[in-house]
């Protein structure tokens, strides 16, 4: 039986609420895939969630994006959904930087707002 696929949640800022909302939402489609995220966004899923199996890496700022980063350049992560905060201080710009870098050289699906998420999943209703 091959394993399920991977699937990295990524929520800065004000947007943490907004992915447990998301999670809650599509729990039977995310239950498909292995779920990694960065500490907090892991935790809140978990809470909104607790029948989903997450892996909660570092917090993002403590090195959870770079530790996602590092897994979608080894293959490890199938889809990559990081909903940023564009309100946000200028700081996390480099991790979005980064990780969508990541994502389009080793072309994963990506999505970096609720509305391109929920088509992914709706892709993988199928």
């Amino acid at each position: 039986m091959p394993a399920k696929p991977c699937i990295a949640l990524i929520a800065h800022d004000q947007k943490k609420a907004d992915m447990a909302d998301f999670a809650r939402q599509h729990q039977g489609a995310l239950s498909r895939f292995r779920i990694v995220a960065t500490g907090t966004t892991g935790g809140r899923v978990q809470e909104a969630c607790p029948d989903l199996d997450v892996t909660r890496l570092k917090s993002g700022p403590l090195g959870g994006d770079q530790q996602i980063g590092a897994m979608i350049a080894t293959g490890e992560v199938d889809m990559l959904i990081f909903f940023i905060d564009p309100l946000s201080a200028l700081p996390h710009d480099v991790d979005v930087k980064a990780l969508t870098r990541l994502a389009t050289v080793y072309d994963i699906p990506m999505a970096l707002n609720r509305a391109t998420a929920e088509k992914l999943i709706d892709f993988q209703k199928d």
